[in-house]
């Protein structure tokens, strides 16, 4: 109950303090190429049901077809401003909304595309079984996920390097959650956008 009460009220508080931005983001996407101002994909949520996850278009129409699911260094499918929008995360500031709707938490294991959900086995369920967030452990860890995967075979390595790791980060987060920790993890996510390491490697 404190969790959720702490989400409400910092989505509510972030929202109002930041819709100058949330607008002048949406502006610039619009005039930047042609599409929808947010970006509205498919993710497993807790107890494996699926939602629309908010956020800034940062490629173009369709791109989902036009490639996989991964997003390589230099990927010809991100609009000029997408890729500003990505180095800062600014394009997940609308997640605030998924978690207002309680489809989202600020803090909680990174949402996935339900191809990859359906193959959890193991421990790796119990993702499932809470709240999925806007940042977490594995937020921090590949926090510039697109330096990592290189500019060829983005979605095998994501799958073989990547995806392995991320998940064991999940299965950290809700097998020792808690209130101080969500607390920590918005630290650590707050100093790894600002270029400072607290020790999370």
């Amino acid at each position: 109950m404190l969790k959720r009460a702490f989400d409400v009220v910092a989505a509510v508080a972030g929202l109002a303090a930041i819709w100058p931005l949330l607008l002048a983001i949406s502006i610039l996407v619009k005039l930047d190429s042609r599409g929808p101002v947010f970006y509205r994909g498919q993710r497993t949520g807790r107890n494996g049901k699926t939602f629309r996850i908010m956020k800034f278009r940062s490629m173009v129409v369709g791109a989902e077809k036009l490639g996989g699911y991964s997003t390589a260094r230099n990927d010809r499918r991100i609009t000029q401003v997408g890729r500003y929008l990505r180095r800062y995360k600014l394009d997940e500031l609308p997640q605030l909304i998924n978690v207002l709707r309680g489809e989202m938490s600020i803090v909680g294991p990174r949402p996935e595309v339900p191809a990859y959900t359906r193959l959890y086995e193991g421990d790796e369920l119990l993702i499932l079984t809470v709240r999925p967030g806007i940042t977490d452990y594995s937020s921090i860890k590949f926090a510039q996920l697109d330096q990592v995967l290189g500019e060829n075979d983005a979605d095998i390595v994501y799958e073989e390097k990547v995806r392995p790791i991320k998940n064991a980060l999940r299965v950290q987060y809700v097998k020792d959650r808690s209130f101080a920790g969500d607390l920590l993890i918005i630290c650590h996510t707050v100093a790894k956008l600002a270029g400072v390491s607290l020790g999370i490697h």
